[in-house]
């Protein structure tokens, strides 16, 4: 692993362990052995370092989304298990995933990293593409409903990560309410 890759990997370690302010050049040099001096080399500033942690993300989720294309089963299984790999990341790396869909830095960021996360939005409407094309969601714009689906997973991965959701409120995980959208638009397709 080159010492860029490590300095990615260590840096997404400590904003697991300790949210964003936990990523310094300084911080992240010293956990993976290197003079304080050495990020630099890679990385102009810390935004460089976050934006390169993000983007990484994007891949793997695009990664993800892909290979969730080429799974057994129906389109809309294969576009459910999608769903539920994704709110499982938006779980298992809140942190992260603020910094991916959250930050308005990175919201901003353009070249490669907004290239990753249109790649990572293209893929997931290529799992939407498949449900339409066999009829188990609406023959709407493609971008359209992928956009919508998209939103409704992010607001859903919002309430949970908040605990703003619970049976009081119709849903108690992420998962019912993605279930519960595709069958609504399942329905709303035939």
């Amino acid at each position: 692993m080159s010492t860029r890759d490590k300095l990615i990997t260590e840096a997404a370690r400590l904003l697991d362990a300790g949210g964003n302010a936990a990523v310094t050049l300084r911080a992240v040099a010293q956990a993976v052995g290197v003079s304080h001096n050495a990020p630099y080399r890679h990385f102009k500033d810390r935004a460089a370092l976050l934006s390169a942690i993000a983007e990484r993300d994007f891949h793997s989720l695009t990664d993800m989304f892909r290979s969730s294309q080429h799974a057994d089963g129906a389109p809309i299984e294969r576009l459910t298990r999608a769903l539920t790999a994704f709110i499982c990341y938006g779980r298992d790396n809140p942190a992260r995933y603020r910094l991916l869909f959250g930050d308005p830095d990175i919201r901003s960021a353009e070249g490669t990293l907004e290239n990753a996360a249109l790649e990572t939005f293209s893929a997931f409407e290529d799992l939407v593409k498949a449900c339409q094309k066999s009829s188990q969601l609406p023959g709407a714009s493609a971008k359209e409903l992928t956009g919508l689906i998209y939103a409704a997973v992010h607001g859903l991965i919002d309430l949970e990560s908040s605990g703003r959701m619970g049976e009081r409120k119709g849903l108690s995980v992420a998962e019912e309410g993605v279930a519960l959208l595709l069958r609504l638009l399942g329905a709303a397709s035939r």
